[in-house]
């Protein structure tokens, strides 16, 4: 726990935050309408904002993972890669802090 400064325990929380809060919203959708991942992406492209903003996303995804793998090929922490599936899995709100948190970690 020494190694945690006060900004990491921000990117930390921002996670967190960033997995819990978007999974909230996407569970309630999922238990309104249908368990469907294909109505959801249809949901997601219901008009010119939605779809607008999912493909905002999709870049900075692809963005951070780009820059993820850039990093780790340079400073071989291994461990900062679990911000990959964590950006496609859950999303950019909780890839990116995470990746941060990860990449913060003092030098040893």
């Amino acid at each position: 726990m020494k190694d945690m400064t006060p900004l990491r325990w921000v990117w930390a929380a921002l996670a967190v935050w960033g997995a819990i809060h978007p999974m909230w919203w996407f569970v309630a959708w999922f238990q309104e309408n249908t368990w469907s991942i294909m109505a959801m992406v249809d949901a997601w492209h219901a008009n010119a904002a939605t779809s607008g903003l999912v493909w905002d996303l999709t870049i900075a995804a692809v963005t951070l993972t780009v820059w993820v793998v850039a990093e780790v090929a340079v400073r071989r922490n291994w461990i900062a890669l679990l911000a990959i599936p964590a950006t496609f899995c859950i999303g950019v709100s909780c890839g990116l802090p995470l990746y941060l948190f990860l990449r913060s970690k003092p030098v040893r």
